[in-house]
């Protein structure tokens, strides 16, 4: 496969955090490059950089040497002939210990691959570079014939260049050019562009609230204490959409570290019919994999998450997953699902009826957002990601299909018939 034009230089946070998962799955680099759009040489150069050594433990002084039967001594380090066995997963790919099926039985020197522990040492030897680039009347026409249509299909201009990879300028650059009217000839210039809102925040000032006694031991400080304790600690966001007090309500669900969601329509704002979705999922999806995407659910303080145990329990009483809830008044600590949510009122804006839309609509609409190319993952959509790490049956079970770059649709134009239907 030919490498993207627009593939990052410098990998990201969320790119190590692949790595990560990639290691812990037994992936090998070549596979690991293979998803992120990276020379295998990249990966093996940052998992040997970055991996974390973790000397074994010598109490008892286990002799290991690979000559200890020919030799009989029990000599650990000092021997000149002293050599520890060679481990193919530590040594050769992926070249990190996480998640290693030997790893409480093993007696050799350990090493880890952590995503946060390495993004923070890249950023403190980080350089940048910017390089300039003009643009000729024909690449001008180029350009322009290719964006036009796309604009109006509602993309941004990260997703065209991440798609057209002979387009050679940077974000920048053609926002630049949109922006001076250099298009405008093909009908783009600045009402083509997404809109970007900034709001400022109504300062109250709010009292504080005790914690009611469903959220001890599961606040949010609960959360990041778990996660500090495992590193390859898999976390979904939860929360809900609506257009009106009265409803339909849109529950989406977000797996970090791929971008992917989905939605659930719902005619009723309550815990039970929330709930409903774990108990089809779980029903769905098998024990093994709801685990994984499911395992641990960050959401807010609504109403209709607090009965956490209709979500943590399986209908015949086993617990199934662990529910934790962000602080009060502070949503932005589920920032993945938040930000997500942009691409949703892309499709259903503020204002639109949602009564005629089916669960199928909404299966079609996250179809589309999660064959979004994303910066953060080095130009791969969501759906790449997601099925990388899981496999394209669970993106089928979660009814997600791939929709071809040059075909995603985020206007309302996607569910114009169910608008249309509400209508009627």
């Amino acid at each position: 496969m030919r490498k993207a034009a627009h593939d990052n230089k410098h990998l990201t946070l969320d790119e190590r955090k692949i790595i990560q998962t990639g290691i812990g799955n037994g992936s090998s680099k070549a596979d690991i490059a293979r998803i992120l759009r990276k020379d295998p040489t990249t990966i093996a150069k940052e998992i040997r950089k970055n991996r974390i050594l973790k000397p074994r433990n010598t109490y008892g002084r286990h002799n290991i040497c690979v000559y200890k039967k020919e030799c009989g001594k029990q000599c650990v380090s000092k021997c000149p002939r002293y050599k520890e066995p060679s481990c193919r997963r530590r040594d050769v790919s992926p070249g990190a210990c996480n998640k290693c099926p030997d790893l409480q039985k093993c007696h050799l020197d350990k090493y880890f691959y952590k995503a946060d522990a390495a993004h923070e040492s890249y950023r403190a030897s980080l350089v940048e570079s910017r390089i300039g680039i003009n643009l000729t009347e024909d690449k001008r026409k180029e350009i322009g014939r290719t964006i036009a249509p796309l604009l109006k299909q509602g993309q941004s201009v990260y997703q065209i260049l991440s798609a057209h990879g002979e387009i050679d300028k940077s974000i920048r650059a053609v926002y630049g050019y949109i922006e001076s009217g250099v298009f405008k000839d093909f009908g783009v210039d600045n009402f083509s562009l997404k809109e970007q809102v900034s709001r400022k925040r109504y300062k109250c000032i709010c009292k504080p609230r005790k914690n009611k006694p469903v959220y001890e031991g599961r606040l949010y400080k609960d959360l990041m204490d778990l996660a500090s304790e495992d590193i390859d600690i898999h976390i979904a966001e939860m929360d809900t959409v609506m257009n009106s007090l009265q409803g339909p309500y849109i529950q989406t669900i977000i797996f970090t570290g791929t971008g992917f969601m989905v939605g659930y329509i719902h005619k009723q704002k309550t815990a039970a019919s929330m709930a409903s979705t774990f108990d089809m999922l779980q029903n769905t999806l098998g024990d093994r994999l709801f685990s994984l995407l499911l395992g641990i659910v960050l959401t807010d303080r609504g109403t209709e998450f607090e009965a956490f145990d209709l979500f943590e329990k399986s209908p015949d009483g086993s617990t199934r997953c662990n529910l934790f809830y962000c602080d009060p008044m502070q949503s932005s600590q589920k920032p993945h699902v938040e930000n997500n949510h942009n691409y949703v009122r892309d499709i259903i804006p503020n204002g639109y009826p949602l009564d005629g839309i089916t669960q199928d609509d909404l299966d079609l609409a996250f179809s589309h957002i999660n064959s979004v190319p994303r910066k953060s993952f080095g130009g791969k959509t969501p759906y790449e990601v997601f099925t990388f790490l899981y496999g394209e049956e669970a993106a089928s079970i979660l009814n997600i299909e791939c929709v071809a770059r040059d075909d995603v649709i985020l206007n309302p134009g996607l569910l114009g018939h169910a608008f249309k239907r509400n209508k009627d």
